[in-house]
């Protein structure tokens, strides 16, 4: 069942169905959806359509945005899916300054002879000179791990540390291919939330040591990326490097930092992935998660956890864990 936790801005982009009925890309204002596929005369088959038209569109979805005319339903009787079908996903990997910190400190080698504080401001000047001088750390997604922002997440039966990473998630507009630092918001749509689950036993092979991480195994499950709930456009967010990441699980909050603490911001990342891959509109880059990790309380997923998942201006996404059934 869908929220009504509204998105910043005029409007909101989504794919949402009726009861029984076919999923459509829809236009989200105040509280009633217009279904594109009827209201554009070239009849988009999903949002991946319309991003593709990015520049050309976005006008019209103002207007249409703005006509009290047009038919809409209200969002209260609408299935709320993923909103766009990526045919790339790019995530970005550690990534938060503090995140990182609590990680190679909860990491230690018990023969460290380091306090924690030593440790602490030890990878901390690491991180600070990463963020000045280094490149960022991105691998890739499979699409088919994606759903929706209010469907339930099965966790497998071999995932044995199954976490949650809530992450800023940009949608490519345009194909950008090489872009500069300083050009690169031209090429966003828009954001949107992400919930990257991993399973951290899953993350280095034990077999081989020196194979590194295996993110296929770890990342990718069936339902391992609630996405959503809409695509809120660029224009919309003042400033992407200056919004509240906030994950709960069960109602108490584990996740709760602002994405200043990026040592990548979205221009970099989206400007790095482009020196090597081809960026489509529809695509997604996932900016990493910030600290108050599963791995950092010593509490991962369980059956018949609630995880809701919020980025300022960008709505909420709730989603309930269900244990593999064998």
């Amino acid at each position: 069942m869908a929220t009504l936790a509204q998105p910043a801005g005029p409007f909101a982009l989504g794919t949402f169905s009726a009861p029984d009925g076919a999923p459509f890309p829809g236009l989200l204002a105040g509280e009633r959806v217009l279904d594109l596929s009827r209201a554009l005369d070239w009849a988009p088959s999903g949002i991946r359509a319309v991003l593709e038209r990015w520049e050309e569109i976005l006008p019209v979805l103002h207007s249409l945005a703005d006509d009290p005319s047009l038919d809409r339903r209200p969002l209260a009787g609408l299935r709320v899916h993923a909103p766009v079908e990526p045919r790339q996903v790019f995530q970005s990997g550690a990534n938060y300054r503090q995140h990182v910190i609590d990680l190679e400190v909860a990491h230690r080698s018990p023969d460290d002879p380091r306090t924690v504080e030593e440790a602490r401001a030890e990878i901390a000047a690491v991180m600070d000179r990463r963020a000045a001088e280094d490149l960022p750390y991105v691998f890739i997604g499979l699409p088919s791990a994606i759903t929706g922002p209010y469907d339930d997440v099965v966790l497998p039966s071999w995932a044995e540390q199954p976490d949650w990473e809530l992450e800023l998630a940009v949608v490519i507009g345009r194909v950008a291919e090489r872009v500069p630092v300083e050009e690169a918001l031209e090429y966003v749509a828009g954001y949107t939330i992400a919930n990257d689950l991993t399973d951290r036993a899953s993350v280095f092979r034990r077999d081989m040591k020196a194979i590194g991480t295996d993110w296929l195994r770890s990342k990718n499950a069936p339902g391992f990326t609630p996405l959503g709930p809409w695509i809120v456009p660029a224009g919309s967010i003042a400033d992407p490097g200056d919004l509240r990441v906030t994950l709960k699980l069960n109602g108490d909050t584990m996740q709760d930092e602002s994405t200043k603490d990026m040592l990548f911001g979205v221009a970099r990342l989206v400007s790095y992935i482009s020196q090597t891959a081809e960026l489509l509109p529809g695509d997604l880059v996932l900016t990493g998660s910030p600290a108050g990790n599963g791995i950092h309380w010593g509490r991962l997923l369980r059956d018949g956890d609630v995880m809701e998942g919020s980025v300022t201006g960008l709505g909420a996404q709730r989603t309930r864990c269900v244990a593999e059934a064998l």
